[in-house]
């Protein structure tokens, strides 16, 4: 998407949002209003002079982790989000170039169980790799604030997948949705919305299952996700051993990663066979590395005979540890009670 239609839809995040009513925001919320509905009924009016919750500065905390790490606010961000960890982390471009782990947040529920989404209506949270664009925040939504990751993509519609509405939200309550507190959210809002103002016109999420490590990929194995599972995992290493934002292709019905075509004239099509590519020579070289070091150790660890995790739970998604018991109130609920204290 180029500058131009990046200001006309959201213009600068700093110097136009923060106007408390301005026509070009009102044109901007309208635009988005038929591209995120969110887990559920969203709320989209238009009210001039109302909550400015989207413009709300990164937190203090974050900030001096961001100095800390040598991060600017409007370097690019990219988040990695792991389900059975109930994870979700911000990644950042540091001052030298690379990618390093700004914050963890814990994710406050996700629904359905490990595995890709497949149909409308299955709860299942989306796995793989996604790209948010400055039309897909949503600073009015019934959940606080929220992103839509953009489900169903080219590798989802390949395989003929369907639903609409995949969020990462706010109000802790998800329906194939990965939902955080409004105060993560916010923090999360913010990081993007200076990320979009620096200049970042999209920002990938990669959506895991797990984290990607040789121990779980041998605890999972008997799940017939694994051969999808595996392939995400190479999109992970691509990450890990470059610290740069893979480039993402779909043909064949699969993933490809950082591919360089050997004829520029022969596309990547999603349902056609790949054609000719090859891999920058340097990560090439660094791939084959990590991958001889985790087949040892998963060789290793399969002589052990270390029990396989059960395919299904029959748990509805999950929620991190720190929750346990104490899962904030939503938005909905405070509201709720602040009319009943009114009345």
């Amino acid at each position: 998407m180029g500058t131009e239609r990046f200001q006309r839809i959201f213009g600068s995040f700093r110097l136009n949002l923060r106007a408390s009513s301005t026509l070009r925001f009102a044109a901007a919320v309208a635009v988005c209003a038929g591209l995120l509905a969110g887990c559920s009924a969203e709320n989209f009016a238009y009210t001039p002079g109302g909550s400015k919750k989207h413009l709300r500065p990164i937190s203090s905390q974050t900030a001096a982790l961001m100095q800390e790490k040598g991060m600017t606010k409007e370097s690019p961000i990219l988040l990695r989000i792991y389900k059975e960890e109930s994870e979700l982390e911000i990644w950042k471009k540091t001052t030298a170039g690379n990618y390093e782990l700004l914050k963890k947040f814990p994710i406050c529920k996700w629904s359905g169980e490990l595995g890709p989404k497949v149909k409308q209506g299955d709860r299942q949270a989306p796995e793989g790799f996604y790209f948010i664009r400055p039309e897909q925040m949503n600073p009015h939504s019934s959940y606080h604030l929220a992103f839509n990751l953009g489900f169903p993509n080219d590798f989802d519609r390949a395989w003929n997948r369907t639903g609409a509405h995949l969020m990462v939200h706010g109000d802790c309550s998800s329906s194939g949705c990965y939902a955080m507190t409004d105060e993560q959210i916010s923090d999360i809002f913010a990081l993007a919305r200076e990320a979009f103002d620096g200049g970042q016109l999209a920002f990938q999420v990669q959506a895991f299952p797990f984290r990607m490590t040789q121990a779980n990929l041998v605890r999972h194995r008997t799940n017939p996700n694994m051969p999808f599972w595996r392939m995400l995992k190479e999109g992970s290493d691509h990450f890990e051993v470059t610290r740069q934002e893979p480039k993402i292709d779909v043909c064949a019905k699969r993933y490809i990663f950082n591919a360089i075509p050997d004829d520029p004239m022969k596309p990547f099509d999603p349902q056609k066979a790949c054609p000719a590519y090859h891999l920058q020579p340097e990560i090439a070289q660094l791939l084959q590395s990590k991958r001889s070091a985790d087949q040892s150790d998963i060789t290793s660890m399969l002589t052990r005979n270390l029990p396989a995790a059960p395919v299904r739970t029959n748990n509805d998604g999950g929620s991190n540890p720190v929750f346990a018991g104490r899962v904030p109130p939503s938005s909905v609920q405070i509201q709720q009670q602040n009319s009943f204290n009114r009345q």
